[in-house]
């Protein structure tokens, strides 16, 4: 599906940065990056160039990658501002071995990025070939081969019991067209004429959950970011004069182990979320200026039960309509037509917003003397019509969340604005013992790349 749809003003990339407190050999880190391919030989792949009426895309394994994929961007201070623009703008091409790249940047603390001393590792991949999981994976062995320390055991991920068919949601929101995210206020022809992604990163407290002497509510952390996405885009557009309307969030679902037999590639199924409260008039209790909390409340129980319902259910990794349309039934070039086709028409019902949680980060990380990672962040795709995702991970107690949206909806400083509404909105999903709501701490924001 996604190769069928590649567009150069629409990067299908993954980026993830690993942050380090030391500095890395390059030397040993090229060898340690190489023997992590190794390791996992699916990576090496790239596209066979077919014939004109093949009827699917063939992909081979090669023994060695086709060049060196680790680059070192050097000092200064908008070096790492260069590699993370890049990783935007720029795809790994699908036609070489692996469909990634590693590009290395020494960051001296503070100045426009906003980061510590030591070193950033900037893993950029190809979204058609690979996801941020297996990205993650192939970091976590080259670390293991870098610093020497034995793998420890990766605890695999615990979900209810399989339920049968996936369900999307219930009642009057599944059938709704979902609410779009509202352009900003730059002229119709100034977005019209942007391309590529905006960016930017937040380092957050992990949500508080505690809900006093009652313990631990039923809800997750990953409950609570799609509800801050939610309330983010409501607010957003009642600011923007644009209608309350129904939210549907797509989120990737991953059951695959953590350990080295991790299968590599796209391992996810994408699930849609419907984020509408059961009871209406909680709409204008949720999007006035201060969220209210029993409101707010209620979403998070709802959400939760939708959650734990799809990530139990049984389906296809993106639906029926994409098996079909992935059936090597026609030519790939017909298919191609017809997928690009059934994409805009399916446009006024695609999801709103993309938001997709790693959790806590399973792997130690460690790089021996250039030390353990500090803080991991990752993004995923925000190609139109949604144009918008939002990406989390948590590391030493830290939320790291990246939101990255589509020039031709939304410019740097309504992407800006967007990330103040989502801490804001985050905080009010965290109660305290008596009942009120933290506000959020913004302790660290990167310039939109």
């Amino acid at each position: 599906m996604s190769r069928h749809c590649l567009s150069d003003d629409e990067p299908e990339s993954v980026h993830i940065e690993v942050h380090l407190p030391g500095r890395v050999d390059p030397a040993r880190l090229r060898a340690a990056f190489r023997r992590a391919l190794l390791t996992h030989p699916r990576v090496l792949m790239r596209e066979v160039p077919g014939r004109r009426l093949r009827r699917s895309f063939a992909w081979e394994l090669t023994v060695e990658p086709d060049g060196d994929p680790v680059s070192f961007a050097g000092r200064g201070p908008d070096a790492l501002a260069r590699i993370r623009a890049r990783a935007l703008s720029a795809c790994p091409p699908l036609t070489l071995s692996p469909p990634m790249r590693l590009e290395v940047v020494e960051v001296s603390a503070g100045g426009a990025s906003g980061t510590e001393a030591g070193t950033v590792l900037l893993l950029t991949m190809h979204h058609t070939a690979l996801d941020a999981p297996s990205g993650l994976r192939v970091l976590a062995t080259t670390a293991e081969q870098y610093g020497g320390a034995d793998a420890l055991p990766v605890t695999g991920r615990v979900r209810p019991a399989r339920s049968g068919p996936a369900q999307s949601g219930t009642g009057r929101a599944v059938r709704a067209r979902p609410v779009r995210v509202a352009p900003d206020s730059r002229p119709e022809p100034v977005r019209a004429r942007a391309v590529g992604n905006g960016m930017l990163q937040a380092d957050l407290p992990v949500p508080r959950r505690s809900a006093g002497a009652g313990g631990l509510p039923p809800w997750t952390v990953n409950d609570q970011l799609l509800v801050a996405a939610t309330l983010m885009v409501g607010r957003w557009n009642v600011l923007q004069g644009r209608p309350a309307g129904p939210v549907r969030i797509t989120m990737p679902v991953d059951d695959r182990p953590r350990g080295t037999e991790m299968p590599m590639g796209n391992g996810t199924r994408l699930v849609e979320v419907a984020m509408t409260s059961e009871d209406p008039r909680d709409t204008d209790l949720l999007l006035g200026e201060r969220p209210d909390p029993a409101a707010v409340a209620r979403l998070l129980r709802t959400t939760a039960r939708r959650t734990r319902a799809l990530k139990s259910a049984q389906g296809a990794p993106m639906g029926a309509g994409a098996s079909l349309l992935t059936a090597p039934l026609l030519p790939v070039g017909v298919r191609g037509v017809l997928t690009r086709g059934a994409r805009r028409a399916a446009a006024p019902w695609t999801s709103t917003a993309l938001v997709t949680n790693i959790g806590r980060v399973p792997y130690a990380l460690d790089f021996g003397d250039a030390g353990r990672a500090t803080a991991v962040w990752f993004s995923a795709p925000a190609r139109m019509p949604r144009g918008l995702s939002l990406a989390a991970a948590s590391t030493g107690g830290r939320l790291h969340v990246t939101l990255r949206w589509s020039r031709a909806l939304l410019g740097d400083a309504a992407g800006a604005d967007l990330v103040g509404l989502f801490e804001e909105s985050l905080s009010t999903t965290s109660p305290t013992p008596s009942g009120a709501h933290v506000p959020s701490t913004q302790d660290n924001h990167t310039r939109p790349s």
